[in-house]
Order: C-alpha cells, then structure tokens, then sequence
C-alpha cells in the first residue's frame, strides 16, 4: 500500500494538510502502508515531523495510487490513473475548476470530494467549516474595528489582530476574551449603539463563527424581536446584539406557506425575504451555503435604493462568487482580506474604507489556524484512508464496495462523471 500527500501550492498562505504526521503514524503502524509526502516549506508541520513517524519525502508521487490533498490540483500536476481525494470545488460547475475537470477525465482519474462525504441525512462528515467560522468572525472583527477607526470611532476592538497574527487559536481566544472584559466595563459610544452582528445560517461555519464571538459580551435576539425592539436596544452599549437568521427568516415561499424541506429541493419557488433586516445590520457575517437556484440575501438592487445603510461590513465566509452576497464578486486573502464597495455608484476599492460597505471574502480561512484545522480534519479523515486504498475502482460503480459517504463523493470513477453528477456536462459543454 502506497498513498501520496501532495504539497499544497494555492498560494503562499496554504498551510494545511489532510494527514497530519499523527495520523500518517497510525496509518503506518496498523495497516504496513507506506506514505510518500511532498515536501514543502509552508506546510504547518515540518518534513521531518512526516519523516520521524516513518513517512518518505518525495517530489515524485507516481509511485502513489491514492494521493490526497487540500485545495484543488493544478492541471499540469495531474498524474494519470490515480485516485484523487481533495476539495475539487467543482460541484457548482464552477467554472476556473472545468478545466482541471476535464484533465482528470482525460487522464482516466477518480476523483473523491470531501465536500460531498455526507451521510444519510445529507451531513458532512469531513469538513474544515468550524475553523473556517472561527477564523472568518475574527477576520471580520479585525475589519469592522478598522472601519469604525476610520470614521474616528475608537473601541477596544482595535486590539484584535488578524487569525494568522497570533501563534495559536488559544492565544486568539485569550485575546478576544480580554477584549471582551474591557468592553463589558468602558462600552461602545452612544452613537454607534446598539452594534448589531446577524449570522446568517447555523451549520458548522456558523457555530464555529458564534464560539468565538461567544466570547464577547452579547445579548441574542431573536430576528422576530429585531425590528420591533430597536429602539429599546439602542441602550445596549455594553453588549453586542447577536442575531442568527435561518431560512424561514430568509427567504417566503413566492405563494403559500413556508416549508423547509421543499425549500432544501425546490428553492426556486422562494424569494428573498431578507432585505427587512438589513438596514438594522451594522456586520452580517454570512455562512449559507448557496447555489444558483436559491434567492441571495444581499443584492445590488436593494442597496441601490438604500445607499446610506448602516452595514458596514459583511464577513463572506461562504464566499460565493456573486452568489448570496451579490456584491461579493472577487476572492481575497490574509495579507488583502477586504475591499469595499460604494452603492451609490455600484463601484468598488480595494482595502476598507471610511465609507461604504466593505467585505471580506478570504476563501481558505482555515489555512490562518492550519494546525488545529489540519488535525480535527485529519482525526477524522484518516478512518476511510484503508477503505478507499483497498476499494477496486476496476469495478463497474454499481460494484464498486464503497461505503454510502465514500461512494456519494466519487465525482468520477475511471475518468467519467458518476449518475449523482452528470449534470456537470452542461458546465463542461459551455466551459
């Protein structure tokens, strides 16, 4: 048994790996595999690390048929005849990663999608959505404090730093909850209170966002009581207002009564019931997963006829292209996590600004805490490494013995799409 961790190379800040040297020792130890790794010198853990627990370093992983990794793999990297295991970020047709796609399938590769290991009930099983919610509110602090500080507004929020600034995630959370303690005794200014953070969603991102801001002073409302006690709010000036949005706050169903189950498979017949709470929002951090087909929270219509809003900034950490958040229509990371755009004259700049509405959309926040996320990550992933090296992908799908999350993520299987992802055709078609 070989398998392969390949180096990630999506830009400078990707620290990550899917096998942690932990767990690459335990897969050493009980199943005699060998693991080839390639070496890299931003990887949040060292080549020896890899090399102590037995591993091997190695540029060349041809002599892997397994290779995991993180991101996605370029296109001149993909080797053929090899079982791919990594966030393809293709499900969507997303249209950079056609490309890489059609590659894969030329060079007759399967093609495993974490994002798609689900359970029964549609759950994800391997995810890094809890480090990318911690990581995301605390990105999203950092820029409302700078926001605030440039229209001379000055708060103990200032102290926080960017996630990749403190050396760990526990010297973070040590930070903000001193934060929060100098809040709960000096305040925010009249003028800016009440501060109203929305959290649209409350899956894995969003509880990972909330852990954090959990640790400042909050009051939570539930969005029925937001619009009707405002004005009773504004008295809150030791406290955060926290609200957390669910479906049935954000979008009606265009005719008839609201059901969550039709809205998860028919989202088309719903619209957009959001925009009443956006003009009492000074920060949405967003962590709804979106498609073409449901209705976005923020568009650039509603903010055309409210250009003097009081949001200030929006933490995309879903971070869909011109997807939920309209206005989000580029990519940032850790050393530019913001730019910010002007409703008045539908126009952006990059950086924060003092006046409108700026965003952060870094699309890998969990790279800033690569070594915590890379090992929750790794605790679970390494319990299906055996199953996928054993299974054989000679098989036609249908005898392919795979269990239902492994067999539900194979996007493809001996370089052609699988029944549950045909659909991706049409984006390879027009790609």
């Amino acid at each position: 048994m070989i398998i392969g961790i390949r180096r990630e190379n999506k830009n400078k800040w990707e620290a990550r790996t899917p096998l942690i040297p932990e767990d690459v020792k335990f897969l050493i130890d009980k199943y005699k595999l060998r693991a080839i790794v390639q070496p890299s010198k931003i990887r949040a853990f060292k080549d020896d690390e890899y090399l102590n627990v037995g591993a091997e370093l190695d540029e060349d992983l041809n002599h892997a048929d397994l290779i995991f990794g993180v991101k996605e793999v370029p296109e001149e990297l993909i080797l053929n005849n090899k079982t791919y295991v990594y966030f393809s970020h293709v499900i969507k047709g997303q249209p950079h990663n056609m490309p890489m796609l059609k590659t894969l399938m030329k060079k007759n590769c399967n093609l495993i999608d974490y994002e798609r290991i689900v359970d029964e009930s549609n759950r994800r099983l391997i995810f890094f959505g809890r480090y990318a919610g911690k990581a995301g509110i605390i990105e999203t602090l950092h820029a409302f404090a700078q926001k605030l500080k440039l229209n001379g507004i000055s708060t103990p929020l200032e102290n926080i730093k960017q996630p990749y600034q403190y050396n760990s995630l526990n010297e973070a959370i040590s930070a903000i909850k001193e934060i929060g303690n100098e809040i709960t005794v000096k305040g925010f200014p009249e003028n800016i209170s009440p501060i109203v953070f929305g959290f649209a969603g409350y899956g894995n991102v969003s509880q990972g966002a909330q852990e954090v801001f959990d640790l400042l002073p909050i009051k939570t409302v539930q969005p029925e009581e937001l619009i009707p006690s405002y004005n009773e709010l504004k008295s809150e000036r030791n406290h955060f207002i926290k609200v957390v949005f669910k479906e049935e706050h954000t979008v009606k169903r265009k005719e008839g009564r609201f059901d969550l189950k039709e809205y998860f498979t028919e989202p088309e017949k719903y619209e957009s019931n959001f925009n009443q709470f956006i003009p009492y929002l000074d920060v949405l951090v967003n962590c709804i997963l979106w498609t073409n087909k449901n209705p976005r929270l923020i568009t650039k219509n509603f903010l055309s006829n409210y250009p003097n809003v009081k949001l200030k900034v929006i933490g995309d950490i879903s971070c869909d292209l011109l997807g939920g958040i309209e206005i989000t229509n580029d990519i940032t990371d850790p050393a530019n996590p913001c730019y910010t755009y002007f409703p008045s004259t539908n126009s952006y700049k990059d950086a924060i600004t003092k006046d409108g509405i700026s965003v952060m959309a870094i699309d890998n926040l969990p790279c800033e805490f690569p070594k915590e996320a890379s090992a929750e990550f790794s605790h679970v992933l390494k319990n299906y490494v055996y199953e996928i090296y054993h299974a054989d992908f000679g098989k036609s799908f249908d005898e392919l013995e795979l269990s239902y999350p492994i067999k539900k993520a194979l996007i493809l299987h001996k370089g052609k799409l699988t029944k549950d992802y045909l659909y991706l055709n049409q984006y390879l078609k027009s790609e």
